[in-house]
Parts: C-alpha cells; structure tokens; sequence
C-alpha cells in the first residue's frame, strides 16, 4: 500500500492578494473556492482549475516562503487559444515553444508570469513520465 495518494493542494505566497487574485481569476480562469481572511497578513484563498483538481492556496501569511519563487505547470486543450487568450488580456506571454521534456517530446508551451513573478507553464501536454 503506498503512504500517499494524490496531491491535493499546495501553498503559494502572495505580497499582493488582490493583484495575484485577480490574475488567478481574471486570466488564467481559475475558480475561487474559499476566501478567509482575518487581516491582511493572515488572509487565504483556495483557487483551482474549472474542472476541479489540485487546489492552489494563496496566503499572505507566507511564514518562511517568498512571493514570486514558485513555478506551476497548467495543461490546456488548445495550446494557441490560450495562448491568444492570455495576450488578449494583457498577461504578456511568451511565444509558444516545442519540446517543454526535451528534444523530441513535441510538447508545446508558453510561459506567463504574474504579479508576483511566479512562472506559469502553459502546456498542451502532460509530461511522458
């Protein structure tokens, strides 16, 4: 029997909530799930895919993380609509690029970078291993 199933959620810390909200929200089309907050320093909120899955837990109440350090890779459907998407909202991305796993892999993706500067990978394949 293995010790862990799946990864359910993970924390990410925000400078700016509101700022980093709202690209969540705003650009990548996630949903928020829970919002609680106490003050500004002690304030939390759950956001993950429409369709459900591991849950992104945002909070100003960052203990020994730093905003900006984590990089999160995202699958899409159609690699150039989202990407179209992303631009069409001012999000900036990069240029859609092949073989994210190495030569050969034929994955395409495109990075975007939020508020905080935290790197997306946008991708429109899961990785073959």
């Amino acid at each position: 029997m293995a010790i862990v199933g799946k990864v359910f959620m993970f924390i990410m810390a925000a400078g700016d909530m509101n700022k980093l909200k709202e690209f969540c929200v705003d650009k990548l089309g996630l949903k928020i799930t829970r919002d609680y907050r106490i003050d500004d320093a002690h304030w939390w909120v759950a956001v993950q895919p429409p369709e459900g899955g591991t849950i992104i837990s945002i909070t100003t109440h960052v203990e020994n993380m730093k905003p900006g350090t984590m990089r999160l890779y995202l699958s899409t459907p159609d690699i150039k609509a989202a990407h179209d998407e992303l631009a069409r909202k001012g999000a900036k991305p990069t240029e859609v690029s092949s073989d994210l796993y190495g030569p050969g892999s034929g994955a395409k993706w495109f990075n975007v970078t939020d508020p905080e500067g935290n790197s997306w990978i946008i991708t429109d394949s899961m990785p073959p291993y």
